[in-house]
């Protein structure tokens, strides 16, 4: 009897496996089905004036609007100056308040349409954007990779990091990482302690609220020593907290750092020298 079932429940099992096979294909079909059905019923929208776009999160007009960054500027802290004052000729600010990272450099200009890309990235999960975003930064810091041993994003806080879900800082590094191939290294740096947010506070009031938030594991000390980091961030403003970043990795004894920014607020008030 056992030798006569054996055929039949190998035919059962091999029904059983086809019919699987076919289900999972039907499952595979009617996911792309539905995620293409999605995308039509709901297209991409623009980050910035929010109309529908094709491709990857912002439209042809509102790129134009972007003011990206190019020579002449600043080579300590990537401000674009008015006119070319010739090579190695300091901003003010580098001069008055040089920051603890040797050199920074960003894509755009924090205006408006670069703040709604900011903006939907960090709180709309609009993670899209991370890899245009991402691109253009590898691009304006190719001087910086060229140069680099390792990527380290500005950590968030733990209890930021989980209300908000991931880190758009990381998002960007990873992308970065792939055009210039130079590596990511996330666990090299920590906010040991929450901080305010860095809105509305003075120059002044940044410094403080940053003061001894970051620190290198001391497990990772090692990792950091004699190394050329580079520091990854969406925002660069009053420069308080990378400079704050910097300074610990410094104290790690790394052998440089350098900061690579989306964008940067420039205070086009200030004479450039």
């Amino acid at each position: 009897m056992e030798a006569e079932a054996t055929p039949s429940r190998a035919r059962e099992t091999a029904a059983a496996n086809r019919l699987q096979g076919a289900w999972q294909a039907c499952v595979r079909f009617g996911t792309a089905a539905a995620r293409i059905a999605l995308d039509v019923a709901l297209p991409t929208l623009c980050a910035a004036c929010r109309e529908p776009v094709a491709g990857e999160g912002v439209c042809a007009r509102c790129w134009s609007q972007l003011s990206f960054i190019a020579p002449p500027y600043c080579p300590r802290l990537g401000i674009p100056f008015v006119y070319d004052p010739g090579p190695g000729i300091l901003s003010m600010q580098a001069i008055a308040d040089p920051p603890a990272f040797q050199r920074a450099r960003a894509a755009v200009r924090y205006d408006d349409v670069a703040k709604a890309l900011v903006h939907a990235l960090k709180y709309q999960d609009r993670t899209d954007l991370a890899p245009v975003m991402g691109r253009w930064m590898a691009r304006a810091g190719g001087e910086l990779l060229a140069d680099a041993d390792v990527l380290v994003p500005v950590p968030l806080h733990w209890r930021r990091a989980w209300g908000r879900r991931f880190n758009q800082s990381g998002a960007l590094a990873a992308v970065i990482a792939r055009h210039s191939g130079v590596g990511v290294a996330g666990d090299l740096l920590r906010r040991v302690r929450p901080t305010l947010q860095q809105i509305g506070l003075s120059r002044t009031e940044r410094a403080a609220n940053v003061q001894g938030a970051f620190q290198v594991p001391p497990d990772k000390t090692a990792a950091v020593q004699g190394r050329r980091v580079i520091l990854i961030d969406d925002v660069l403003t009053s420069g308080a907290t990378l400079d704050a970043c910097a300074r610990a990795l410094l104290r790690a004894k790394a052998a440089q750092v350098d900061v690579l920014a989306f964008a940067r607020v420039v205070d086009t008030l200030k004479a450039p020298i």
